[in-house]
């Protein structure tokens, strides 16, 4: 039997109110709480009916979409699920779930092809290697890199739908240096990801439309603001990022010619993984290749060639060898600092 949309948006909302334990659950709460999620998501301001939510919760009981989900009833009143770390999320993907990821997949890798939806690429391959591993119940084929310990991910679908619908968001954020939290309405911009860390550009409304690009994990809680959100008219977001690695970009701060000499041994991984899209090759020796990237200098970018240790000399911008010079000579001061005895003990085990 197919599943709407809107009723699949029920159950997901009525998992999340009997997942959340710190809450006692009535069939009117999650009446409430279904028809804010429809209208959330679908603009239904109808609400939604009292046996439609009983049928789904008998729906959700049963095996007919696989759930089975331990639905129980507490004082005759409350709805929970008898076993805390149940979700629906987790229940095994059905027959009819296959078949439909199959259609999805068929349709989607028709599109492989075109450069418009070059950015498919990567979703068809995870799709197909979770419609194989669940056919053949055998493990998966691709490993795609991920960070599931990773903080601030909770936080991706509630900024994507402000960005959206251009609503402003009270923060409360604290950097790495500062000594304590604070608390700011922020318009968001873009949701930007760098190596499975997830960041977010936007305008901080105190700080006279500035520029700011706030890491997720550093996140401590956010909610919508009644403040009037502030559209862009500060940047490109087509091409904010074009000229740097990573995402530390001060205004106003333009790119400049990175010059770099890396020996034969790991020039292959360059020019097969180009550290940027303008990397071009500008000469060889008998040791090494030259190669030049124009970009920003920032901290990613020394991160990113201080990765190749001893393999790699920068050449220029001077500022640039200045600094690589600086933090390889604090590398080899750290190695010569005897270590206080006792500190850890790094025999044991």
């Amino acid at each position: 039997m197919p599943v709407n949309r809107n009723a699949l948006i029920r159950y997901r909302t009525i998992d999340n109110c009997l997942r959340n334990r710190y809450k006692k659950w009535t069939l009117d709460d999650l009446i409430d709480a279904c028809s804010d999620a429809l209208y959330e998501f679908e603009g239904i301001d109808k609400g939604v009916s009292r046996r439609s939510v009983q049928a789904d919760l008998e729906m959700m009981r049963s095996n007919k979409l696989g759930y089975e989900a331990p639905i129980i009833v507490v004082d005759k009143k409350y709805y929970t699920y008898a076993d805390k770390n149940y979700s629906i999320t987790n229940s095994p993907i059905t027959q009819q779930d296959m078949q439909v990821l199959s259609e999805a997949s068929g349709l989607l890798k028709q599109l492989k092809g075109f450069s418009h939806f070059a950015d498919l690429n990567e979703v068809v391959s995870k799709l197909e290697d979770k419609i194989y591993s669940q056919k053949t119940h055998s493990a998966p084929v691709i490993d795609f890199e991920r960070n599931d310990n990773l903080k601030g991910l909770e936080y991706i679908e509630v900024i994507r739908k402000a960005i959206v619908a251009k609503k402003t968001l009270c923060l409360t954020y604290q950097s790495f240096k500062a000594r304590e939290s604070s608390t700011f309405c922020f318009s968001a911009y873009l949701l930007k990801e760098y190596r499975n860390r997830w960041f977010v550009l936007g305008i901080q409304h105190k700080k006279g439309g500035q520029l700011f690009n706030l890491a997720l994990d550093r996140i401590q809680s956010i909610e919508e603001d009644d403040e009037k959100y502030r559209e862009n008219n500060v940047v490109d977001l087509y091409t904010y990022y074009n000229d740097l690695i990573g995402v530390t970009k001060s205004p106003g701060q333009r790119d400049c010619e990175v010059v770099f000499w890396i020996d034969n041994d790991n020039a292959p991984y360059i020019v097969t993984k180009p550290l940027h899209h303008t990397q071009s090759l500008l000469g060889e020796e008998d040791n090494g290749k030259i190669f030049s990237i124009k970009v920003v200098l920032n901290f990613e970018l020394e991160r990113e060639l201080l990765g190749f240790g001893s393999k790699i000399r920068v050449l220029r911008p001077r500022i640039l060898v200045k600094q690589m010079k600086q933090q390889l000579q604090k590398a080899v001061d750290r190695y010569n600092i005897p270590r206080d005895e006792g500190t850890i003990d790094l025999e044991r085990g």
